[in-house]
C-alpha cells in the first residue's frame, strides 16, 4: 500500500502547520508551500480539501489565512489521508454500489476486507499529527 503524492503532501503540509500551532497569526498556502517544497497550486488545492474536511479553519481578509481546527494531538494520520483520498479501503469491492469485479460472485475474501480496512485505518488513526510534527532526536 502506498499513499498518493497528494496524500503525502497533505501530511507534510499538516505537520508544518502543526509546528506553527500556538504561534500568533495565521498561515497561508504560500508560506507552507515555501517551507515544504510543495508546489503552490497543489498547496492551495490541499488547503481547500483539508478545510472542507474540518482539519483547517480559514478566515478571509486582512490577517486571514488558516490554522489547525483542532490541536495536533487530536488530528490523526487517518484524518489527513481520508480528507484527501476518501475512506480508507484496500480494495474497491467494499465500496457501496461497486460491482465491477469479475470474480465478485465467487469471491470468498470480499466479506473479510472490512476487517482489513478497519485494521489499516486503526493503525493510521493511532498516529497523531503531534507525533509526526515532533522533532526527532538522534
Amino acid at each position: 500500500m502506498r499513499l498518493s503524492s497528494l496524500a503525502d503532501y497533505a501530511v507534510v503540509m499538516m505537520t508544518a502547520a502543526a509546528r506553527h500551532c500556538g504561534a500568533s497569526g495565521r498561515l497561508n498556502a504560500t508560506l507552507l508551500a515555501g517551507q515544504t517544497g510543495v508546489p503552490l497550486p497543489t498547496a492551495q488545492k490541499l488547503v481547500s480539501r483539508l478545510s472542507a474536511a474540518g482539519l483547517l479553519e480559514s478566515a478571509r481578509g486582512t490577517g486571514g489565512g488558516f490554522r489547525l481546527a483542532r490541536p495536533p494531538a487530536a488530528i490523526s494520520l487517518a484524518d489527513i489521508v481520508e480528507a484527501v483520498e476518501g475512506p480508507i479501503a484496500m480494495t474497491a469491492c467494499v465500496e457501496e454500489g461497486r460491482h465491477d469485479c469479475a470474480i465478485e460472485e465467487n469471491c470468498r475474501v470480499k466479506p473479510h476486507w472490512n476487517v482489513v480496512n478497519g485494521a489499516v485505518r486503526g493503525a493510521l488513526a493511532g498516529v497523531s499529527l503531534a507525533s509526526l510534527s515532533a522533532e526527532v532526536r538522534a
